[in-house]
């Protein structure tokens, strides 16, 4: 027959199958009650000649032999698990209960050609998560409290042994089968031999065994790929009980990224003890978890904890006894699952940014009703100045502009340097297109579109001055001038003919009074000379 694929769950055994240990001992299987990971778990009876009674006290879990995880754990048991070993350990510290299950024993079986591993091992209750699921994800903080400290005992213990559990939360911690006071630290099949012999594992990275665990209390040295060690295991139990108390994690939005679960987890330890207050929720600080992470924070890859400076950071509120009854909540407050922090803030973000978002629409509409449009903006002729104040800086910005175009502004020519008979009016200016900055020049003015206004020459031609060529054509100036009123008529919006007329009858009548004057002069001087 084929070998079985390996991690597959194996196919169940009969009930009533009797099993033989290493040890020569036989146990006789009853019920399958459980089935997780890769292996079935079946109650178990030390009485081979009779059924296994439903309250039994020992269970048998069984896998494949090719299988891995029971072989680590196997090892684990073998090595620290062992009745007496934990017995002397409370001794020696003086503890009540150490919540480890006993190990009873272990072999090879096969049945239908296919080999079997099996460990024997205390039968327990029911998982911590079940508890916590049925109180809204979250526990009382007294009770918090005392599940660390019994977890810390635990943990030294397993850690003197040599090993670390790697894999710490809710559903590996199991109640007792017959005191639910009892809470045991189950399922060591990610336990790791951190320091054989006495050596401890080097600091190394790894990024090709990056993330292992689970990824919600995973520490953040198992993230990089490091080997487990002690100051991971206590990181991982101060997540958990962080999530007990709050009821949820800062990163439990984002479980399908490791990446993003790694950097919120480094956020967290980077600003504790801050970080890990903030989360506090209604009647439960989580003071005590902000310090007892911030003490693991400290600690080297390779230091070895002070567990009993751990315990006494968790001391809070403990009281005698465990109580899983639901957290009692604030009068009017809701009955839901704890909503973590950042989901709050966030949604707040939002609420606060469609706010604004609002009200800039508001400002908006109501800066386009009334504003005035300035003057230099509205084509045609310049209208009156605007009823508005303007900014005197905004004023004198225009008025330099203005000096620096008078001074760029060639100077017009003058009238008497000028030839020919007078060109007919231009064409009047569009009264459309975009307002401009750039000035239209003519021979001896200048318009500027962008306020349309007329502006007048800067100086008057010196005539006396003029080259002797030109002296005599005085009766161009007339016509020239013509000239010039009528393109002003035609930017004021008045016909040529209607500033023709005067113009000319001005024009000849001077020429008229000059040539009488030149008459009289002339007929006076020749009286004169005869006289």
């Amino acid at each position: 027959m084929a070998p079985p694929r390996k991690r597959a769950l194996p196919k169940p055994l009969p009930e009533h199958f009797v099993l033989t240990d290493a040890e020569k001992k036989e146990w006789r299987l009853g019920k399958m009650i459980a089935q997780g990971g890769f292996g079935l778990i079946y109650l178990a009876s030390r009485d081979v000649h009779r059924p296994v009674a439903a309250d039994t006290d020992f269970v048998i879990k069984v896998e494949y032999q090719e299988n891995g995880p029971l072989f680590s754990e196997l090892k684990f048991y073998q090595r620290a698990a062992k009745p007496e070993s934990m017995q002397k350990w409370k001794r020696s510290r003086k503890l009540d209960f150490l919540g480890i299950p006993a190990y009873w024993g272990s072999g090879l079986a096969e049945y239908n050609d296919l080999r079997y591993r099996f460990m024997v091992m205390d039968r327990l209750g029911s998982d911590l998560q079940k508890v916590c699921d049925d109180n809204g994800g979250r526990l009382k903080k007294a009770t918090v409290l005392q599940l660390g400290q019994r977890m810390v005992d635990v943990l030294e213990y397993i850690h003197e042994n040599e090993y670390v559990h790697a894999d710490i939360k809710a559903a590996n911690l199991m109640l007792g089968h017959r005191d639910h006071q009892q809470v045991y630290l189950a399922d060591y099949g990610l336990s790791y031999r951190y320091c054989p012999d006495g050596v401890h594992k080097e600091y190394k990275e790894n990024p090709k065994k990056g993330h292992n665990g689970t990824i919600e209390y995973t520490s953040l040295d198992a993230h990089k790929g490091l080997a487990p060690s002690r100051r991971g295991d206590l990181q991982i139990l101060g997540f958990c009980l962080l999530h007990w108390l709050c009821g949820s994690l800062p990163w439990n939005k984002v479980l399908k990224n490791p990446t993003q679960v790694q950097e919120a987890k480094a956020r967290l330890m980077d600003n504790l003890p801050d970080s890990v207050q903030r989360l506090s929720v209604s009647g439960a600080s989580t003071d005590e978890v902000a310090a007892f992470l911030l003490y693991v924070k400290t600690l080297g890859y390779q230091e070895k904890p002070d567990y009993q400076r751990l315990k006494a950071l968790l001391t809070g509120v403990v009281t005698g006894t465990l109580d899983f009854s639901v957290p009692q909540r604030p009068a009017g407050a809701s009955t839901a699952k704890v909503q973590d922090p950042p989901t709050r803030e966030k949604k707040a973000a939002r609420g606060s940014s469609k706010a604004s978002a609002a009200a800039a629409e508001e400002e908006e509409e109501e800066s386009m009703k009334s504003k005035p449009v300035p003057a230099h903006y509205i084509r045609g002729p310049p209208l009156a100045k605007p009823q508005y104040e303007e900014d005197d800086s905004e004023e004198e910005e225009e008025e330099e502009d203005e000096d620096d175009e008078d001074e760029a502004r060639p100077r017009p020519i003058p009238a008497c340097y000028l030839r020919g008979p007078p060109i007919g009016p231009r064409a009047p200016s569009k009264q459309k297109g975009e307002p401009t900055r750039n000035a239209r020049k003519s021979n001896n003015f200048t318009v500027t579109s962008e306020r349309q206004e007329v502006r007048p020459q800067r100086r008057k031609p010196d005539c006396d001055q003029v080259h002797p060529e030109f002296r005599g054509r005085w009766d161009e100036r007339p016509l020239l001038y013509s000239r010039r009123q009528s393109y002003e008529s035609s930017s004021s919006g008045r016909s040529p003919e209607q500033e023709a007329g005067p113009t000319q009858k001005n024009g000849l009548l001077s020429w008229f009074v000059c040539a009488g004057v030149f008459f009289v002069l002339g007929t006076a001087f020749g009286a004169n000379l005869n006289h």
